[in-house]
């Protein structure tokens, strides 16, 4: 078991995961304050929010700073934001139960075939379409906090194609990533 500094936990990449997390419970209390203006910042909060997921990845590789926890945390974090933020939208925004219910399940599903295959020592890496996916999520998140329309375009119904398509992408990749468990535990 790897040891961690204090300068590994403290790291810029840590860092900034940490502050994806702790910004959850204030994305959601802003989501259901209202007003459009304060929406707009809800959103404005979420996207910078979102954007240090590809941050922190980032400088922890340049600096040579990747770290176990940062392994850990840095999914996690991602997972929490965007089911957290999805799950809210359903009664904020009017998003359908059931594409959450599929996205939530995908999440959960992949995350216990990842740890059962790293109990066995062996690792299902991430894919680019997952990544994909959590940026299709990612942006569909924050034009649905956005919600209503701005100079005639209706950010609501983007939010909803871009969340069709994070889910389309969330079925495929699960279903690649169960193949690639298959191979893991068949090998």
């Amino acid at each position: 078991m790897e040891k961690l500094t204090y300068q590994q936990i403290l790291s810029l990449p840590n860092g900034l995961t940490v502050i994806r997390i702790l910004a959850i419970p204030v994305i959601l209390f802003l989501l259901f304050a209202g007003g459009k203006t304060l929406q707009t910042v809800t959103a404005m909060i979420f996207l910078l929010v979102a954007l240090t997921d590809t941050l922190d990845g980032y400088l922890a590789r340049r600096r040579k700073m990747v770290t176990t926890l940062g392994k850990f945390l840095d999914p996690l974090a991602d997972k929490l934001l965007i089911v957290t933020a999805l799950i809210a939208l359903i009664s904020a925004r009017g998003i359908p139960l059931w594409m959450v219910i599929v996205i939530v399940g995908r999440e959960i599903a992949v995350t216990g075939l990842r740890g059962i295959a790293m109990s066995g020592g062996m690792v299902i890496s991430s894919s680019l379409m997952g990544k994909y996916k959590t940026a299709f999520e990612m942006a569909s998140i924050f034009f649905l906090i956005l919600g209503g329309s701005y100079l005639s375009i209706d950010f609501h119904q983007v939010g909803l194609v871009l969340l069709w398509v994070a889910l389309a992408l969330a079925v495929l990749s699960g279903i690649d990533y169960f193949k690639k468990f298959l191979k893991t535990i068949i090998i």
